[in-house]
């Protein structure tokens, strides 16, 4: 098969689309803010064929499994792996903030705060334990193949997927079916990623020219050390976790460079969500992993998500001037991990989540929040990638330690990245 010269190739044709839509954004705001459909559109279609492809590749997994005690077996570990990262994240976040106070010094007055942040406090309140639970389970058996709650999709996937294996002698045209489904829905997603670059210029032009990038100057110590902060959580502690697993996170990330790309542009980790589950297949993982540890991952190991939970509250109390103790602060801590697993699948839970950590901690008013309400967009994308790498990394190590990870074929894809794309083409 020849190979793809540059141009052709999907990442390229990303960067220069988000560099188009910086520079449109930059120079003619205007129109930049009326590119916001294209960025929109995008992300609908994509959500469009999320459920069939999650249905279709959990179903599957478990179908092809003989022993249904592995399907519980992966569940737990997952979300010890979820439960474990999740924390040092959070952790990470608040020794961050400790050491480098980004918000020490502003001496803000909370009177002279002003922005509307209601939505964001509404979601909060409205976002418990008992509704989450209740929230899982969905109207109708196949309501969730047309909506775009995951975690009912994920439900209603391992039902199907574990009737498939109790009645395997009488469902297996059923098996068959779906199996012959997954091509043409696999094939959808191709047609929909050449559509990426459209999707990442609007979105790109939309938020340079609406919030603009003067607007993160005055910021710029918070979310340079953010990301500073999410970029040593990848290297150093995903790093060593992949190492230790017997991979290289250098190339795990260029390997998914195509997908890490087109959540930067959108700043959506849901727009990458389908070319990653199909990658992670190709380069060895279980089908039954993939299918349940990246979907899950999702709504329960928020990486980025927690790191910047913990990092903003302390930024918002410290601009205005209130000193948390370390009880407080552990607190603080508790709370996080609540609400981070409460606002699972909840739309911009990034804010919704950090609002609900503030509502409980008395000590730092919530309209603190709209410090960093308008640069919160230049911190989604970051919060997005490392939660994608996070999940990305999850189920590379879940595969490992229920021996369902091909080894041989997973330094195959990494070493040769461009075969495998070539693959996906046909």
């Amino acid at each position: 098969m020849k190979a793809k010269k540059i141009y052709q190739q999907l990442y390229f044709q990303v960067i220069i689309a988000i560099i188009a839509g910086i520079l449109l954004g930059k120079f003619y705001p205007e129109m930049g803010e009326k590119m916001k459909p294209l960025g929109d559109g995008f992300i609908k279609l994509v959500k469009m064929i999320i459920a069939p492809v999650i249905f279709i590749t959990l179903t599957l997994g478990i179908a092809h499994m003989t022993d249904l005690k592995k399907v519980g077996r992966i569940a737990i570990k997952a979300m010890i792996y979820f439960f474990t990262f999740s924390t040092l994240a959070l952790i990470i976040g608040l020794i961050v903030g400790n050491v480098i106070q980004p918000g020490a010094g502003l001496n803000i007055n909370p009177a002279s705060l002003s922005g509307d942040i209601s939505q964001y406090q509404q979601k909060a309140h409205d976002t418990t334990l008992t509704g989450f639970m209740m929230n899982i389970i969905p109207e109708t058996l196949f309501s969730p193949l047309v909506g775009e709650n995951i975690l009912q999709v994920l439900l209603v996937a391992i039902l199907m997927g574990v009737a498939l294996v109790l009645t395997k002698e009488k469902s297996g045209k059923i098996t068959e079916l779906l199996q012959s489904l997954s091509t043409p829905i696999f094939k959808i997603v191709h047609m929909l990623m050449k559509l990426a670059p459209i999707g990442a210029f609007g979105a790109m032009a939309f938020t340079i020219g609406k919030y603009g990038l003067a607007s993160v100057l005055n910021l710029i110590f918070l979310v340079g050390t953010f990301y500073i902060t999410s970029i040593l959580f990848v290297v150093l502690v995903l790093g060593t976790v992949a190492w230790y697993n017997g991979f290289n996170i250098f190339k795990l990330i260029y390997y998914l460079k195509e997908e890490l790309l087109l959540v930067l542009g959108t700043s959506s980790s849901e727009s990458a969500l389908p070319g990653i589950m199909e990658k992670l297949e190709k380069a060895g993982c279980s089908r039954a992993i993939v299918g349940l540890v990246v979907p899950t991952g999702y709504s329960f190991n928020l990486d980025g998500t927690n790191i910047y939970m913990t990092l903003a509250s302390l930024f918002i109390a410290q601009a205005l001037g209130i000193d948390l103790s370390i009880e407080k602060q552990l607190m603080l801590l508790l709370v996080a991990m609540l609400s981070s697993k409460g606002a699972a699948g909840v739309t911009g839970a990034g804010f919704v989540t950090l609002a609900a950590t503030l509502a409980v901690v008395p000590e730092i008013p919530i309209a603190g929040m709209t410090l960093i309400l308008g640069i919160d967009k230049f911190m989604s994308e970051c919060r997005a990638l490392t939660n994608v790498i996070g999940n990305s990394v999850a189920t590379v190590v879940v595969a490992n330690w229920e021996k369902q990870l091909d080894k041989e074929q997973l330094q195959f894809a990494l070493d040769n990245p461009n075969k495998i794309e070539d693959k996906l083409e046909v």
